[in-house]
């Protein structure tokens, strides 16, 4: 099946789980987790992404992905999780470590993921949420899709129309439905799915785009995929299995709308000036 992919437009990837690539045809990867106040998940979610890129598949073993989880200022002991990975300590050999921390100031997860992003080393960054909502099986799909694009979305709605949002709680639903009709009619357009904590991107483009990347509330997102647009970057909408993890904490609250409302309006307005790459 061939794939047309044009700089204004988005592409639909495969839906089936894809063995990753061995390392004689992968370029080098960053995974980035933000993480705030994770202590209790962060644990079990690095046991079955590690547990996923050590174990052997039909195409060999997966060639080695650095890990960046990116404190975004927790209070409960999230970064002594990592720094007592085994996967922190550094090789006898002198190679880095496989898991590296970056500590930042509390300022929400479009700065955590923007840090992350700016200091991460490989040639590939995927950034993605750190209670694994996302199984870590699903990189090779987007890994796949940076082949032939430059920006990657992860996509919980299915090519048959069936939407894995649907195990969210009522309210976070209908929010999100109000989120995506003022977000698609004024920034987006025709991107269905713009909060997927599921995202990749080719070195050059996220260095582009993040150091372009204004908000950091939970409306970066839609920032980073205004700004793609208005780059010309190809991009890819890579549908993936999802899960609703419970322990969220955002709560509705009138701040956060007002916030969030804001935040989608000033979006065209702070990038009018950007211009397509030549």
């Amino acid at each position: 099946m061939s794939l047309h992919i044009a700089a204004d437009c988005a592409i639909r990837a495969p839906v089936h789980s894809a063995p990753m690539p061995t390392s004689a045809h992968l370029r080098s990867l960053t995974l980035v987790l933000p993480a705030y106040n994770e202590a209790k998940r962060l644990g079990p979610a690095l046991d079955e992404l590690f547990g996923y890129l050590d174990a052997p598949t039909p195409e060999g073993v997966h060639p080695r992905i650095d890990v960046l989880v990116v404190d975004d200022g927790s209070t409960d002991g999230t970064a002594d999780i990592v720094a007592a990975r085994p996967e922190a300590a550094r090789p006898a050999d002198g190679d880095l470590a496989r898991l590296a921390l970056l500590e930042a100031p509390h300022a929400g997860k479009g700065s955590a993921v923007r840090s992350g992003v700016l200091a991460a080393t490989g040639d590939l960054v995927v950034f993605a949420d750190a209670d694994m909502a996302t199984p870590p099986s699903e990189l090779p799909k987007l890994v796949a899709a940076l082949e032939s694009a430059d920006v990657a979305l992860g996509s919980r709605i299915q090519p048959d129309g069936s939407d894995m949002r649907a195990s969210q709680p009522r309210y976070r639903r209908l929010l999100g439905a109000l989120f995506h009709l003022f977000a698609s009619v004024w920034v987006v357009g025709s991107v269905k799915d713009t909060q997927c904590g599921f995202k990749g991107f080719t070195r050059e483009a996220a260095q582009d785009l993040f150091s372009r990347q204004r908000v950091t509330s939970i409306v970066f997102d839609v920032e980073l995929i205004h700004l793609a647009r208005r780059r010309g970057y190809r991009i890819a909408i890579v549908p993936i299995r999802w899960e609703d993890v419970r322990g969220s904490r955002m709560r509705p609250r009138v701040g956060l709308a007002l916030r969030v409302a804001w935040d989608l309006f000033r979006i065209p307005l702070l990038h009018r000036s950007v211009r397509k790459r030549r």
